[in-house]
């Protein structure tokens, strides 16, 4: 088993990645370079996740074997062991773990994996963002713009690292070598790191419980719901309202730049970013040709036109995701109004309102049957998440208090540590592996979701089916990569396995040796790296309280807050707007269902009698080819060739005189889609019948 486990956990982790990335981003419409970035920057944050508790277990057996060994005769010093010569008598054998990495092995992959990552958040991933930012026409015009965007951000970047550097530099005791430039940028690097993810764990130790909690309450679920769908119509119609300037906006400057103009292909680049109704209303109104050298009218210039073709693709984007998350959040809406009328249900089967959309599967029909919904909508499901949100809480403590503690070694307070210190005098190295995996993955899910969360004036906003503009998922790139490693430096903290905080000398993990001393800059090792996270206290206590929810609430921006005035009328309009929904949605069943059955009732009848009618029609037909005489034969034959032709022109499709004929009235012109879709007008020619 040397090394598989690497080898399958990096496998299993693309395929997650693959997976998250296929939920948020669109494979079929985003640009691939966006696609490959973000897929890179959230697979090696990933890695850093899974593959941590394989390091941490094998430097454990690495620790056992020099405890058991002790100090080599070379080197006198106990540098790396943590027992005595007595009690090395009595300690266990150690045991290889199933997971064993050889030497030589880790410190080369963290090095691959962070060092990529790193260059992939401060300098590729913002490049990357502006660029597809950008309503440039051309590659040269994007990574101009793109290059202009990021300047203020790199000289920041540069700043920073130039004060630390003049630092470490005029210090009297230290000399610059390239390993401590490289700790230099590194520590600064985590330092911004740590700093939000305080911040953001802060929130998520609260939230994520509390949230789990109130899912429990079908009533509170069912109020809030209301809420957002109020806040969800009114941000759905200011897009809709942002879309139609843009589309007129855009309607104007095609009009006002015919075909035969400069500037005409970059129209034509804007109105194949429009959605389908518009192009098709603007096609009709491109029939007319004129010459743009004839009139001396002003027209836009190049630049702007390339901020139009930004306002387009950000205003048709909202507009996708606002009409999506419309559709989903009414489906849970109708859903929990469904799960409050079945509470009270005597047969224990669980009735929809509205039949499922996609025919049920064998999982529906066997397994998930109306019974057993019925048991876990109503009584399983509401148990469940309350006992997960226990769970969920005492985990949250559980963090507040390691992470106001770990620094204490003796005695051990940080709970983490225990944990893992008792497991490794077993040398249960599953355990230690399992326990070090949850904690993490609860770390990580409390700052990625509050990441997920954050809306910066629905500018950057992380939303599922599909609908993750390539800004916002650059930006979630960005973040986990700068998040990740400290995150685990952290839990390295929590555990004492870093002998930058818990001042051990002990075996270090690979990660940390990449890492890099932190004793470099004492100040941020025994200073910031300790004593910063304890602010997360406040932060709990904060969140708790829902401070901030009731900060923003007064200064005006709308939120759940439950005595609140306006959230009651917001619950209110939310409620009539479900409502309204609900029956638009019902007679629209109820007309399909009227089809359906006049469909079946009158569909047979009206087929049989178009077939007697056929019959009847065949047998005359062939009674009087057979009476007919030679002599009248040919005139049979113009009379049956006749009919022919009238069934033809019967059976002929009307013209549709919206499509321009060539001269040979043959062909419909390449340039003009037959639903009236609008394509590229610049190659058209003049004809003498175009204005017929």
């Amino acid at each position: 088993m040397s090394g598989a486990a690497l080898g399958i956990e990096i496998v299993v982790v693309f395929f997650l990645a693959l997976f998250l990335l296929h939920r948020y981003g669109d494979f079929r419409k985003q640009q691939r370079m966006v696609l490959f970035g973000t897929l890179l920057a959230w697979y090696l944050c990933f890695l850093i996740v899974f593959i941590l508790p394989l390091d941490v277990s094998t430097t454990i057996y690495k620790q056992c074997k020099i405890d058991h060994e002790g100090p080599s005769p070379a080197n006198d010093t106990p540098a790396n062991t943590s027992v005595t010569p007595t009690e090395r008598s009595k300690l266990k054998p150690c045991y290889k773990p199933w997971s064993y990495i050889p030497d030589g092995i880790m410190p080369v992959f963290w090095r691959v994996v962070y060092w990529t990552s790193q260059c992939l958040t401060w300098l590729l991933l913002p490049f990357m963002q502006s660029y597809a930012r950008s309503g440039g026409f051309s590659i040269t015009g994007k990574i101009k713009t793109a290059l202009i965007e990021n300047a203020i951000y790199y000289g920041t970047y540069l700043l920073i690292f130039g004060s630390l550097l003049i630092y470490v530099a005029v210090h009297p005791n230290w000399h610059l070598s390239w390993y401590e430039l490289q700790t230099i940028g590194i520590t600064a690097a985590n330092t911004w790191g740590l700093f939000l993810l305080v911040l953001l764990l802060g929130y998520g130790l609260v939230e994520i419980p509390r949230s789990y909690w109130n899912a429990s309450r079908h009533g509170h679920l069912l109020i809030k719901t209301y809420f957002k769908a109020s806040k969800l119509m009114t941000e759905k119609a200011d897009a809709e309202e942002n879309l139609e300037d843009v589309m007129e906006e855009v309607r104007k400057v095609s009009e006002s730049i015919k075909y035969n103009h400069p500037l005409r292909k970059f129209i034509d680049t804007i109105l194949r970013k429009c959605p389908v109704e518009y192009q098709e209303k603007m096609g009709r109104n491109m029939d007319d040709y004129e010459d743009f050298d004839d009139k001396q009218n002003t027209y836009p210039s190049e630049k702007s036109l390339v901020k139009l073709h930004k306002q387009v693709i950000y205003a048709v984007q909202r507009h996708n995701r606002t009409r999506v998350q419309w559709q989903i959040l009414l489906q849970q809406a109708v859903h929990l109004e469904d799960v409050a009328k079945n509470e009270t249900s005597t047969t224990h089967q669980f009735v929809h309102s509205f039949p499922p959309p996609e025919p049920p599967g064998w999982f529906s029909r066997y397994l998930y049957t109306p019974t057993v919904e019925w048991f876990w909508e109503c009584l399983v499901r509401c148990w469940f998440y309350r006992l997960l949100s226990v769970v969920l809480m005492l985990f949250s403590v559980a963090v507040v208090w390691s992470e106001c503690t770990f620094f204490s070694t003796r005695p051990v307070l940080s709970l983490f540590a225990v944990f893992i210190q008792l497991a490794e005098r077993d040398y249960n190295y599953l355990y230690i592996e399992m326990a070090c995996f949850v904690t993490i993955f609860f770390l990580c899910t409390c700052v990625y979701s509050t990441v997920f969360r954050i809306r910066v004036f629905n500018y950057y906003y992380l939303a599922s089916h599909h609908q993750t503009d390539a800004y916002s998922l650059q930006f979630s790139g960005m973040l986990f990569c700068r998040l990740t490693p400290p995150l685990c430096l952290n839990f390295l903290g929590l555990i004492h396995m870093d002998s930058a905080i818990s001042h051990q000398q002990k075996e270090q993990t690979a990660y940390t040796s990449i890492m890099g001393s932190m004793r470099v800059l004492s100040f941020i090792a025994n200073g910031f790296y300790i004593y910063y996270p304890m602010l997360i206290v406040l932060l709990c206590i904060a969140t708790y309280f829902s401070l901030g929810t009731r900060c923003l609430n007064l200064l005006g921006f709308q939120q759940f807050v439950g005595d609140s005035e306006m959230t009651s009328d917001l619950i209110d309009e939310g409620k009539e707007l479900i409502r309204r929904e609900k029956r638009k949605r019902q007679r629209t069943e109820d007309g399909e269902n009227r089809r359906r059955e006049w469909k079946e009732r009158y569909g047979n009848h009206r087929d049989d009698h178009a077939a007697r009618n056929r019959t009847s029609h065949e047998l005359k037909e062939t009674s009087y080819s057979d009476t007919v005489t030679p002599a009248n034969a040919r005139q049979a034959k113009y009379s049956r060739s006749g009919r022919d032709g009238m069934e033809l022109l019967q059976d002929a499709e009307p013209l549709d005189f919206n499509e321009a004929l060539t001269d040979d009235g043959v062909e419909a012109e390449p340039s003009r889609h037959a639903g009236g879709r609008y394509l590229s007008m610049s190659s058209s020619q003049s004809r003498i019948f175009d204005d017929v």
